[in-house]
């Protein structure tokens, strides 16, 4: 693997938690609901995935819904998702240093708009002490946090001529820009929207995102393999800048740009409290996406014979986090009309 200086490799720790594919959803009304604080409430028929499959040449995001909670929001009643001192403690991460976080900009790429998220995120960070928009009600652009960090929506031109709305992908983003302030609440976050799903558009925000200084991107999103995907691994090499992306949450295959030897894939567990050391027990969740690429080139650091031994090409994941959406995470989201919304 490149040469990564000491920060970078403090950063790298955090990243993974960005790929979070699980997500508890709050309905648009009451303003006041959110992924804690009430009495869960299971989705008819179990977790739904928020983005339906995608067509060749576009990606789905990778979130699922699975409970509904309503009433007023507490950081000391976990009676649905993890909340952002459970995650903390769950990965050590209070052991990163304020000087790890400060002036580190995190980039969320997804696709369409959510015009909620900033005052969304506003309210996730505020009722769980994060710090939360200086400004109330916030600009829909972004805001400055207390803790002097910042968030920035931006389309995929660099500009606030955002993309149209799209409730699936809304789902997707409110649960990426929650799980950055958890892990990473000194972090400044950038979230750039992609005019569609399209791989093009996706590969478009994704260099924005670079130039605009972000030190890591994360992508929770992923398309099947496809010929010519090599071609548009550019998009996502950046030398320096921490990218990562999700394999994917239907089991045993790979996802593309998870399979890009450019990025670090992400893959799921499940994460469970236990009377340990850790506190935490965490087992492999059997929907993560893994396996062989049949495209991508081995990078030179899959050396060790477990992945030598199986693939010839790219393997996923290189690391994981919580993911299986009995074991998921609060995300607070008041866009989605409804639940399951379609991509296209």
């Amino acid at each position: 693997m490149r040469r990564i200086d000491a920060r970078r490799r403090a950063w790298m720790r955090l990243v993974p938690l960005l790929l979070g594919m699980v997500v508890v959803v709050a309905p648009g009304t009451p303003l006041r609901a959110l992924a804690l604080g009430g009495s869960a409430a299971p989705m008819k028929g179990g977790p739904h995935r928020s983005c339906s499959t995608a067509a060749p040449g576009f990606a789905a995001c990778h979130s699922i819904a699975s409970s509904i909670v309503r009433g007023q929001a507490t950081n000391t009643n976990p009676n649905a998702g993890y909340t952002p001192a459970q995650l903390q403690s769950a990965y050590a991460l209070q052991a990163v240093s304020a000087a790890n976080e400060t002036g580190e900009t995190v980039a969320i790429v997804d696709a369409y708009d959510d015009p909620n998220a900033v005052s969304d995120l506003n309210t996730y960070r505020r009722t769980f002490g994060l710090g939360g928009c200086t400004v109330t009600p916030p600009a829909a652009t972004g805001c400055t946090f207390t803790n002097g960090a910042t968030v920035r929506k931006v389309s995929q031109s660099g500009t606030q001529n955002y993309p149209r709305g799209n409730t699936s992908w809304g789902q997707e983003i409110s649960l990426d820009l929650d799980m950055v302030s958890a892990i990473c609440p000194r972090c400044s976050i950038l979230l750039v929207e992609a005019t569609t799903n399209s791989i093009a558009n996706l590969g478009i925000a994704e260099v924005e995102a670079a130039s605009l200084g972000a030190n890591a991107i994360s992508n929770s999103y992923g398309a099947s393999e496809f010929s010519g995907e090599t071609a548009d691994d550019v998009n996502y090499n950046h030398p320096g800048i921490a990218v990562t992306a999700s394999t994917g949450d239907s089991g045993y295959g790979v996802e593309w740009p998870a399979a890009s030897p450019y990025v670090t894939a992400v893959g799921g567990t499940s994460l469970k409290t236990a009377s340990t050391a850790r506190g935490w027990t965490e087992t492999a969740w059997s929907s993560a996406g893994s396996g062989c690429s049949a495209d991508e080139t081995r990078p030179d650091w899959q050396t060790i014979t477990a992945i030598t031994a199986v693939c010839a090409r790219r393997a996923t994941a290189d690391v994981s986090a919580v993911a299986d959406p009995n074991t998921g995470v609060s995300v607070y989201d008041t866009y989605a009309s409804f639940l399951f919304g379609q991509s296209g």
